[in-house]
């Protein structure tokens, strides 16, 4: 029987449900897996010298193999042209992305390092199935190698606007690697749509029939696979005791008064500040709501060791202690920020005892904190989503309030349409939301993908990604390329910084 191999940056053994306050990537891959025959791998998380054999463990019934990563590439690799180049741009942050020639050469030596490692796991009729931005050139280091696998591609996060990637130094080196995948996925219709457009307008590429798509020499099929939870195991998660003694506390302390709830890691990406000032805003429009409604705030701590990350965590301090100090009251603070980890159950009681959900992002791949707080309400009283429209979920749950998250006014407005929403229309659009949730599952989400994936043509040869592009040494004022030699003898591809 094939087996899956997934792929992804980071491998985190499973835990008990409920017990980890787990990534969206993390929580998608962990139901996907579970009663799977494959594999998980990926960079365990700790820095060492790389081994030569990932360490292979199985733990609550996901087998994993990870690889240890050295400082050096820990820095360029993840903290660097990860994180500090392909994220904001992928998110429409030119402003906060920072080239360096050393991350575009980390970002490639670790994708090299990954299909070595891999090459001794894989089987000829494995499935592999590479996620998310940091790994887009891995399906070419593996072809390097020699392996005719079907080997699919899913990005987590948004496809940015053609405008947008072309400020990446060697843009069309990073599009290009995509097609050494047989099928690329995209959370949602309006990312799809971005890449199409970078291939036909900037790689003089063409789109034909099912989700076929040319350039650079090469065919690849691309398509829309939105990603979901599992909407039984959270329903579950939301009956537990943990989840229940949170949701009693939460509805304890709101007993007079409405709460509004937010769940985002601390990410420019996230809005948060936006969030706050929009609450500022309510307050300022309807001073009648002043102790009658309040936002809780859980924000968990994210990349740290970056720092655009840290400044959010400072900015996010100063402004809810002015907005909180300007309308506050003895007994109550519009505003309650949390700047730490909790557990799934706890989060999933919080979201039950919530009248709204705030989900306003200023940009996401997909947003499984929607999906999740309609799958926590209670089907008789439920609370009310106000969601971003520049959300992947967006274009699933139509019935939410959706929202411009840049707009002040916009947002302010849906949070007084929510809070005044009659019980039978809250119902109405709860409903609705309920059966995209349903309908559009993790393990639909995996079946449809890897269904859509073993019908693939079969690679009968190794097409032009098995020769490298030449490399030579940088001279001063021109882009950096490695001389770094993989395993087979081939020089890695140029740095794309």
């Amino acid at each position: 029987m094939p087996r899956l191999i997934v792929v992804s940056n980071r491998v985190a053994a499973p835990k008990p449900r409920g017990a980890a306050s787990l990534g969206g990537l993390t929580m998608a891959l962990t139901d996907a897996l579970k009663g799977t025959p494959g594999i998980w791998f990926g960079w365990s998380g700790r820095t060492g010298p790389s081994a030569s054999r990932p360490d292979i463990q199985a733990t609550n019934g996901v087998n994993t193999a990870t690889v240890d990563l050295p400082p050096e590439d820990v820095a360029d690799y993840y903290n660097g042209f990860a994180n500090t180049v392909l994220w904001p741009l992928f998110h429409h942050r030119i402003d906060l992305a920072h080239f360096e020639r050393t991350f575009g050469d980390g970002y490639l030596r670790v994708n090299e390092r990954f299909a070595e490692a891999l090459c001794d796991l894989v089987r000829p009729d494995d499935l592999i199935w590479v996620h998310d931005y940091h790994l887009i050139p891995l399906g070419s280091a593996l072809r390097r190698r020699g392996l005719l696998n079907r080997i699919g591609f899913f990005l987590h996060t948004p496809w940015p606007a053609p405008e947008i990637l072309v400020t990446l130094p060697r843009h069309e080196d990073l599009v290009r690697s995509l097609f050494a995948y047989d099928l690329i996925g995209f959370q949602c219709q309006a990312w799809l749509k971005a890449f199409k457009d970078y291939v036909l307008e900037e790689a003089s590429g063409r789109a034909g029939t099912g989700g076929r798509v040319t350039a650079f020499g090469e065919d690849t099929i691309a398509g829309v696979f939105p990603i979901g939870i599992d909407p039984s195991a959270f329903a579950s998660l939301v009956r537990s005791a943990e989840a229940e003694r949170s949701f009693t506390r939460a509805a304890a302390t709101g007993i007079f008064r409405s709460m509004i709830v937010s769940v985002d890691r601390v990410d420019y990406a996230k809005g948060l500040e936006t969030r706050f000032l929009t609450i500022e805003r309510l307050f300022q429009r309807r001073p009648d709501l002043a102790e009658k409604v309040f936002l809780l705030q859980v924000a968990q701590p994210s990349r740290q060791e970056v720092r655009a990350y840290a400044d959010i965590n400072r900015r996010l301090d100063a402004l809810s202690g002015r907005i909180n100090g300007r309308f506050g009251s003895v007994d109550w603070s519009p505003i309650r920020y949390l700047n730490h980890s909790y557990d799934r159950d706890q989060i999933a009681g919080l979201y039950r005892a919530a009248r709204v959900g705030l989900v306003t992002p200023l940009m996401d791949g997909m947003n499984l904190v929607a999906k999740e707080f309609v799958a926590a309400q209670d089907p008789e009283d439920p609370g009310v989503l106000i969601l971003s429209r520049f959300t992947g979920a967006a274009e699933q749950m139509g019935a939410a309030l959706i929202v411009n998250p840049y707009s002040l006014e916009d947002v302010a407005e849906a949070v007084v349409k929510a809070l005044d929403m009659s019980r039978d229309e809250r119902i109405d659009r709860w409903r609705s939301l309920m059966a995209k949730v349903v309908g559009a599952s993790a393990a639909d989400w995996r079946s449809n993908f890897l269904e859509a994936l073993k019908k693939t043509p079969a690679r009968l040869d190794l097409v032009c990604h098995a020769t490298p592009m030449p490399v030579d040494t940088a001279s001063e004022g021109q882009p950096s390329r490695s001389r770094k030699k993989s395993a087979d003898g081939a020089s890695l591809t140029r740095a794309f910084v």
